[in-house]
């Protein structure tokens, strides 16, 4: 059905404006709330399958592996074809995806279908936010954008709450399940009411090989580094970190010699915007470890159900939701050298804190005295740095990429956290069966935690030492997202649109 108003003449205050708004941040918050609130479930996913450690991380990684590897081809995709069409079957193929994921009856069919999940994440999570700079009147853009920051803060901040309810209630199925009327919901409507757009200068070339090496490198080095702990320095972890190591080298090769390449050598000649992404893969490889071993540290040493775990976790985000905007206020006013530095010291602090927490944990009183401050403080430090990280690697770039530089940070914090629930595990000396005994879990959480703020004390030096430039001036006049929730990645920032 033809959608009711051309691009880019759609006003926020009409219903055709709020309908648009419903429906990408209902497709948004799809993909969101599948990469945090999984790791509640975690503990719950591998008593009922019967698996060990490292299917729980495949479980996390399968996901973040393919929506890592093909979330810049997703937003190339839509530019050429329609951004509404490719939005549509992301969303479909999402919720196929979250069908299977319901229903799977083993941890290997789990894994292949949140690979899947992440195929069907990286087709719509590029998509809802440009559909929004391309559907809405010019003077409306802004308001439109901090309408869908907002609202998905929200969604960030309720996912861990409902996320635990469910797996408490009618189990950790409904998790995955959930997503079916949300897209039932936001199909039609985005079919309806959603003008089709696509960028007048895209071509039909894509870099699909690139993709492929990202995403099977990516693939080679987390394979080697979970199996590890089972296998040891066995030919084929040796041969898997080996291959993974070529094909990144591969993939660096190919991409400088490519004419369209999905990940152009060309931006990484901005220094600023090369220290800024590095600080990104510390900052996001440290939260990426943090909220995975943290789920289950809550349940199975403090003795938290899933719900309880989920809400214990809650403040950190609500603290981003309220606050992030101001911090990217403070952020264009002194710049981003100070934010970035102290930002990860602080949450670094919260992560140490997190060591206080054990079996009396579960108390009103252990959680006021041990939980809270240290998610507190985490959030605290989250507030400062996030939302002026996003906004130095906009302004690290000029304004026609600005939409490439946000893939490619977000693409780099979701491959830090990858990464981070690969190896943390490893280097912490957890065993294959360590979530099930909470002695075990509780020695190797205590070694893990110091790890990760040492990821971000790495990122808060790098941040001292390499970043100096301001936000360039006027970069605050294009709209941004206003809320900063993403404790996976950074948020997607709009490109200019060109109806």
């Amino acid at each position: 059905m033809a959608a009711a108003s051309a691009p880019g003449e759609i006003r926020v205050a009409s219903p055709a404006g709020r309908l648009v708004v419903l429906t990408t941040v209902l497709g948004s918050s799809m993909a969101m709330l599948d990469s945090t609130v999984v790791n509640v479930a975690l503990p719950r996913i591998g008593a009922d399958l019967g698996t060990d450690l490292a299917a729980l991380q495949w479980t996390v990684n399968a996901y973040m592996l393919t929506l890592a590897g093909l979330i810049l081809l997703g937003g190339a995709l839509g530019d050429r074809y329609g951004r509404r069409r490719v939005f549509v079957v992301g969303v479909v193929w999402f919720a196929a995806a979250s069908l299977l994921c319901g229903i799977a009856p083993d941890a290997g069919i789990l894994i292949a279908a949140r690979a899947l999940q992440g195929v069907g994440g990286a087709l719509l999570t590029p998509g809802s936010l440009a559909l929004i700079q391309a559907s809405f009147h010019p003077d409306d853009r802004a308001r439109a954008v901090g309408l869908w920051s907002g609202f998905g803060g929200v969604g960030a901040a309720v996912g861990p709450f409902v996320g635990g309810w469910l797996v408490d209630g009618p189990g950790w199925r409904w998790v995955f399940l959930l997503n079916l009327p949300l897209a039932a919901l936001c199909v039609p409507v985005a079919l309806r009411y959603v003008p089709e757009s696509r960028d007048p200068a895209a071509h039909g070339r894509f870099d699909v090989l690139g993709a492929a090496l990202a995403a099977l490198a990516l693939a080679g080095v987390t394979y080697a580094l979970i199996e590890a702990p089972a296998r040891g320095a066995s030919p084929v972890v040796i041969g898997a970190a080996v291959g993974g190591l070529v094909l990144g080298a591969v993939f660096v090769a190919v991409e400088r010699r490519r004419a369209a390449p999905m990940l152009p050598p060309s931006i990484f000649r901005s220094r600023l915007f090369t220290s800024v992404n590095l600080v990104t893969f510390c900052v996001y490889a440290a939260l990426g470890g943090f909220f995975f071993l943290s789920a289950i540290q809550l349940q199975v040493v403090a003795g938290y159900s899933a719900l309880g775990a989920g809400t214990a976790l809650l403040p950190t985000t609500v603290l981003m939701l309220l606050f992030s905007a101001r911090s990217g206020e403070l952020g264009r006013r002194i710049g981003p050298r100070i934010p970035l530095t102290v930002g990860p010291l602080l949450a670094a602090a919260g992560m140490l804190l997190m060591l206080r927490v054990g079996p009396d944990s579960a108390s009103f009183g252990g959680y006021a005295g041990e939980v809270l401050p240290a998610v507190v403080v985490l959030g605290a430090g989250l507030v400062v740095v996030v939302a002026p990280l996003t906004a130095t690697v906009l302004a690290a770039v000029d304004a026609g990429r600005a939409g490439l530089a946000s893939g490619i940070n977000n693409a780099a914090a979701r491959a830090a956290g990858l990464i981070a629930v690969a190896a943390l595990p490893l280097l912490a000396g957890m065993g294959p069966e360590a979530y099930r005994d909470a002695g075990e879990f509780a020695a190797t959480f205590r070694r893990a935690m110091p790890m990760c703020a040492g990821l971000l004390v790495a990122g808060a030096v790098l941040a001292w030492w390499t970043v100096r430039a301001p936000a360039a001036p006027g970069r605050e006049e294009r709209p941004v997202c206003a809320v900063h929730c993403g404790v996976s990645s950074p948020p997607l920032e709009p490109e200019r649109g060109d109806g």
